[in-house]
């Protein structure tokens, strides 16, 4: 079964404005001791949504406009600190379908990639545009156009980029490598039993 093409994703947006947002604020180390991601969503930005007694903080995450926000925004180099691959998997198990920053960490962006989730980097007047249009009115639809390169929001339409790599690994669905063995398994298999050696 062929991997999905990522082309487009649209939903709500939710705004969590900061610079070097790393992984660690992102999931705290102490929820890592998983053996599957599934559930990591909970503890998404733990500490900045909640207090010591578990609590909510005032968060753009705790508000009920935005549930069910599947973009998230932000600022520069975001993702940064440990290579945890904790981080992007807590964002998507939570509902985020995509991140829009003025940057991103590098191993960061290669393990959202690898989820199929795209990072798109646009300017910071950019996103704080499609921020004030989200704080007016958090029902608005943001569309990431990935093969296009594109952001669209109440009307308006900007401009964002997509490392090349990544976006065409997303757009032709070979964004998932372990995905990709597993489906050339039986190709695998026919190419080497055909190899003497192999059945010597």
């Amino acid at each position: 079964m062929a991997l999905e093409k990522i082309t487009r994703i649209a939903g709500r947006a939710v705004h969590i404005p900061g610079n070097d947002i790393d992984t660690d604020r992102i999931i705290p180390a102490r929820f890592m001791k998983c053996v599957t991601f599934d559930g990591l969503g909970e503890y998404l930005f733990y500490d900045m949504r909640r207090n010591a007694d578990g609590s909510e903080k005032p968060h753009p995450l705790n508000d009920p406009a935005h549930k069910g926000a599947a973009i998230l925004l932000s600022g520069v180099n975001f993702g940064c600190g440990s290579s945890r691959e904790h981080a992007p998997q807590a964002l998507q198990k939570h509902g985020i379908r995509a991140v829009i920053a003025e940057g991103f960490a590098e191993i960061f962006l290669g393990n959202s990639t690898t989820l199929g989730m795209p990072c798109v980097s646009a300017s910071r007047g950019d996103i704080e545009r499609i921020a004030a249009a989200v704080k007016a009115d958090p029902a608005t639809e943001v569309v990431i156009d990935v093969a296009n390169q594109t952001v669209s929001f109440a009307g308006q339409t900007i401009a964002v980029s997509v490392r090349d790599s990544a976006r065409d690994a997303l757009v032709n669905g070979r964004w998932d490598p372990i995905g990709e063995l597993i489906e050339g398994a039986g190709n695998a298999a026919k190419v080497a039993s055909q190899l003497r050696y192999m059945s010597a």
